[in-house]
């Protein structure tokens, strides 16, 4: 009877201590297996262990590839997926990822990719060509509408995708396409024996939500789903199975655990720093970058300020069809945002130096385009940089039939007082700032502006879903540096083609010009046609303006003296696009926190 006391107070205190080590116990990481082909990498090599602590102003929308368009969701999709060819951030230039090959035909139409041989999914499960198959197949279905459809349709066809074996995968494309291996990055390889059940049955669309099992995600992404706390936190652990390894094979990452903190705002995100809660911060306001400067060297932190980012903030006018919808009020201010004279004058009254002073204190650039002055090959440096004008803003308004009251109020061509609201993000102070000081300056021309801060989820399906806003202050880009990313938003039938969704054929002549502006430079092979066309791309844009562009901030980050291996970049995600090759240069006061 003892013995069986004995044995059952052993199994007990073994329950126990699997209880409290819980979620603290963590995949170890395994050497690379004979026959599979790991990527090695040429960074500093680390130590295993430790959790890294982001703050996110916003939860995720999604943890769904394919259908995200949020960039939330797609900054931790990118940490849970992997592509076949990746755009590295710091070289901006393309290199092998899930594809460790690839060669083009030379017509540029047929890409013929090679997979690494004997990679697994997050969940163990092999990854091969019936998987990348599976995955266009889901990019490319018109049903889903994912975000990143119209990437893969060129000159008016879908991409073919077809498998030659096992371990390769061919891809036909209807005419060239310029800069074609850098439309692979991105897109994240999808699990088929995960997902092809409810692909089939209709419900791929509602699948990998927030709330669904980390044992039904799978990626092959440096790490994987461990825990979501709604309203709080994510925590993803490391991927054990992950195909990257150091020059000493040791197989990545290093990290034990990533966790993405729900905040609300800036602020919320200094703050968490500051107390050392959290490891890294990005797309600091001027304010708080100078704030944390003071006391960068007492609290161990590196600050850094790589200049201007692709990223163009803007005002986007409601230029949607609106006669099935019940939105009469926004459906009467229309005929303003149409009145290009209209756009043009709001144009001219914005102080751009002033959003740049005022929101960024320098550290950032006013825009008269899309085209960021950090994107050098890109720029086009002839557009025209009009300083502000009052009296130009009214000039514009005067001859499109506006007219004004004794007290300066303003009333349009009916008589009735020009009165609109600006819709932004209540977590990003930078652009409500924004709002506020274009409030005021279209004061200055009689216009009652208000400002309405929303739930950046409620701003997305305001734009994308209900169309219900009258103007919205949002911003775009800085994923690549090559137009092509921006097809969705400039081909009048894209995706994110935001003042007109769901166009079925261009509105107006300068978009039909559009189109056939970005499709040319899509085929065309040398950098300086390319470049030629894209110019005049930028030129009709800035003169139709159906978004009047504001300033793109700096890339501004920090981070601990203790996190080896950081290299902030240009291109989004900023600070952990290399998150499997970080770790802790010391043993880390935090390894075992628990945010």
């Amino acid at each position: 009877m003892g013995r069986v006391k004995t044995y059952m107070h052993r199994l007990g205190c073994l329950f126990t201590l699997l209880l409290a080590c819980g979620l603290a116990c963590f995949a170890t990481p395994q050497p690379p297996q004979r026959g599979e082909e790991v990527q090695i990498t040429d960074n500093q090599v680390g130590q295993y262990g430790g959790t890294l602590v982001v703050a996110e102003r916003s939860e995720p929308k999604t943890l769904n590839p394919v259908t995200a368009a949020d960039a939330p969701s797609r900054e931790v999709l990118g940490r849970l997926t992997a592509d076949l060819i990746h755009i590295n951030r710091a070289s901006q230039q393309t290199e092998p990822a899930l594809a460790k090959s690839w060669a083009v035909s030379k017509d540029g139409r047929v890409f013929t990719v090679k997979l690494r041989h004997g990679l697994r999914f997050s969940d163990g499960q092999p990854f091969d060509a019936d998987d990348v198959i599976f995955s266009f197949q889901l990019y490319l279905d018109e049903k889903i509408s994912s975000p990143q459809r119209d990437l893969l349709v060129v000159g008016g066809k879908p991409i073919e995708v077809q498998k030659i074996d096992q371990y390769t995968v061919r891809f036909t494309l209807a005419q060239p396409y310029a800069a074609a291996e850098r439309i692979f990055d991105s897109l994240a390889m999808m699990p088929r024996h995960l997902l092809e059940k409810p692909y089939q049955g209709g419900k791929f669309p509602q699948t990998w939500a927030l709330t669904t099992s980390p044992a039904e995600i799978a990626g092959m992404g440096p790490f994987r789903l461990r825990e979501y706390v709604p309203g709080q936190k994510i925590v993803l652990e490391r991927n054990p199975y992950y195909w990257k390894a150091d020059k000493n094979k040791n197989r990545l990452p290093y990290l034990d655990e990533l966790v993405f903190l729900f905040v609300g705002n800036e602020d919320a995100q200094v703050i968490r720093f500051q107390a050392g809660e959290t490891d890294i911060i990005s797309r600091l306001s001027a304010e708080n970058y100078a704030l944390l400067s003071k006391e960068a060297a007492n609290r161990g932190i590196e600050l850094f300020d790589l200049g201007p980012s692709l990223e163009y903030n803007f005002l986007a006018f409601n230029l949607n069809d609106l006669s099935s919808k019940n939105l009469s009020s926004i459906a009467a201010k229309q005929a303003w945002f149409q009145n290009l004279k209209f756009r043009q004058a709001i144009s001219a009254a914005i102080d751009r130096d002033s959003i740049v002073k005022l929101v960024y204190a320098g550290r950032g650039a006013p825009l008269w385009g899309n085209v960021s002055p950090s994107n050098k090959f890109w720029v086009d440096l002839s557009l025209p940089h009009p300083p502000r004008s009052l009296d130009k803003a009214r000039e514009l308004l005067k001859s499109a039939g506006f007219s004004w009251r004794g007290d300066g109020s303003m009333l349009d061509p009916k008589g009735q007082p020009v009165e609109f609201s600006i819709i932004a993000s209540s977590s990003n102070t930078q652009r409500t700032k924004m709002a506020t000081l274009i409030q005021d300056d279209l004061s200055k021309l009689g216009m009652n502006v208000h400002v309405v801060p929303l739930e950046f989820r409620d701003v997305l399906n305001r734009v994308f879903q209900t169309c219900d806003y009258e103007v919205s202050i949002m911003g775009l880009g800085g994923g690549d540096a090559d137009p092509n990313p921006e097809m969705n938003v400039w081909l009048s039938n894209g995706g994110t083609h935001l003042w007109h969704l769901g166009e079925s054929k261009p509105a107006t002549d300068w978009e039909a010009q559009i189109d056939q502006l970005m499709q040319k430079q899509m085929m065309q092979l040398k950098y300086k046609e390319r470049k030629h066309l894209y110019d005049q791309v930028q030129e009709i844009i800035a003169a139709n303006l159906p978004f009047v562009f504001l300033a793109s901030p700096n890339i501004v980050v920090g981070a601990k003296k203790s996190v080896a291996n950081f290299k902030p970049a240009i291109l989004d995600p900023n600070t952990l696009w290399n998150v499997e090759q970080l770790y802790y240069s010391r043993s880390p006061a935090n390894s075992g926190r628990k945010p």
